[in-house]
C-alpha cells in the first residue's frame, strides 16, 4: 500500500532527481481567509516554480495523503470548512477515517520525507506558547525538528509565541537554527529580534552542504533555516508587541487552549493591525519559498554531482 500519493509532476520530478519544495497546507485552511488563501497558495507555487524547483503542497484529501495538489484541489482545500488540523498524533488518523485535513510543520515533514523530498518552506514554525511553564503548550513542531530531516525555510517561529524558550528547546534538542544573512533571530512579521542566533549563513550552497553532511554524519533531525522578512514588508517588533500581548491575553480570558489557539491569534491580529499581519504574512512565505527553491536546487546538483 502506497502511503503517499504524488502528483504527476512531483513524480517526475523526484524520478529525475530534480528540485522539489514541500508546502504545508494549515497556512491555506487555518492561516488566512478565502480568497487570500487560494491566491497565495498559487503564488507561493508559481515563485517556486520560478526559481526553478517543483512546488509539493502536501495535504490529507478524503483520507489520501498528497504530495502535489492539481489545481481543482488546491481550490477546493482553500474552500473546505472544517479541515482538520493535523500534526504526527493525528496524521493517521485522518487518512484512516478518510476525513480531509491540512497539515502543520510536523505532519508536512512526515510526508516530505515519505516523499523524499528534502527542503520544506512555511511561514513561521510552531514552538513554546506563552505560559507554557503552566500549560506545558508546546508544539509538536520542534520534536519534528529533532527527528525528521527536512530542511526548513520560515520566518523564524511565529512572533506569537515564547521566542527566548522556543530557542532553548531546539538547542536542547540538536536542531540546527540558522539564520540567513544576518546575526539576529528574526521574528516572523519584524525581520530581527533581540535574540541572537545559533548560527548564520548567508548563501543557498553552504546550506545545502550542511544539509547533506548531517545525512552523512548520521545526525537525526533537520535543520531551521531562519528567513527574516524583506524590510519594506515587515511590521516593527515594537510595533506588533503590545498587540500580540492583547491577543494573548483575550485567547486566554475567552479559556482558548491547543491547536485553537494560534489561529484565533492570527485572526485577532489581522484585525488589530488592519490587515498589516496578513499583507506581511505573504510576503515572508513568498521569500521563504524563493529562499527554499535555491536550496532545493543547490541539493539536488550536488547529489548529481556525487552520484
Amino acid at each position: 500500500m502506497s502511503l503517499i500519493t504524488l502528483s504527476p509532476k512531483v513524480a517526475a520530478a523526484r524520478a529525475k532527481g530534480d528540485p522539489i519544495v514541500a508546502l504545508e497546507s494549515t497556512i491555506i485552511t487555518h492561516g488566512m481567509p478565502w480568497p487570500q488563501n487560494l491566491e497565495m497558495a498559487q503564488q507561493v507555487e508559481a515563485e517556486i516554480r520560478a526559481h526553478g524547483a517543483t512546488p509539493a503542497t502536501i495535504a490529507v484529501l478524503d483520507g489520501t495523503l498528497h504530495a502535489g495538489l492539481n489545481a481543482p484541489q488546491l481550490n477546493a482545500l482553500a474552500q473546505t470548512q472544517g479541515a482538520a488540523k493535523l500534526s504526527r498524533a493525528d496524521l493517521a488518523v485522518c487518512m484512516a477515517e478518510g476525513r480531509t485535513g491540512a497539515t502543520t510543520v510536523a505532519a508536512t515533514m512526515i510526508a516530505a520525507r515519505l516523499a523524499e523530498i528534502e527542503v520544506f518552506a512555511t511561514g513561521g514554525i510552531g514552538g513554546v506558547h506563552q505560559g507554557a511553564e503552566e500549560s506545558f503548550d508546546i508544539s509538536a513542531d520542534l520534536a519534528e525538528l529533532a527527528q525528521t530531516p527536512v530542511t526548513v525555510v520560515s520566518a523564524g517561529a511565529k512572533a506569537i509565541l515564547d521566542l527566548p524558550k522556543t530557542l532553548e528547546v531546539l538547542e536542547t534538542n540538536g536542531v540546527p537554527v540558522i539564520a540567513y544573512g544576518q546575526d539576529a533571530l528574526p521574528a516572523f512579521w519584524s525581520a530581527a529580534s533581540p535574540l541572537p542566533a545559533p548560527l548564520r549563513m548567508d548563501d543557498p550552497g553552504t546550506i545545502a552542504r550542511a544539509h547533506l553532511l548531517r545525512g552523512a554524519l548520521g545526525l537525526p533531525g533537520g535543520q531551521l533555516i531562519a528567513n527574516p522578512i524583506p524590510q519594506d514588508a515587515e511590521i516593527p517588533a515594537d510595533t506588533m508587541a503590545p498587540l500580540i500581548a492583547q491577543a494573548n491575553a483575550e485567547a486566554a480570558s475567552q479559556g482558548i487552549t491547543g491547536k485553537a489557539v494560534t489561529p484565533f491569534l492570527l485572526s485577532r491580529l489581522y484585525d488589530l493591525t488592519e490587515g498589516r499581519s496578513l499583507t506581511a504574512n505573504i510576503a515572508l512565505v513568498l521569500n521563504n519559498a524563493r529562499l527554499a527553491a535555491k536550496i532545493a536546487c543547490e541539493i539536488a546538483n550536488l547529489r548529481k554531482t556525487m552520484a
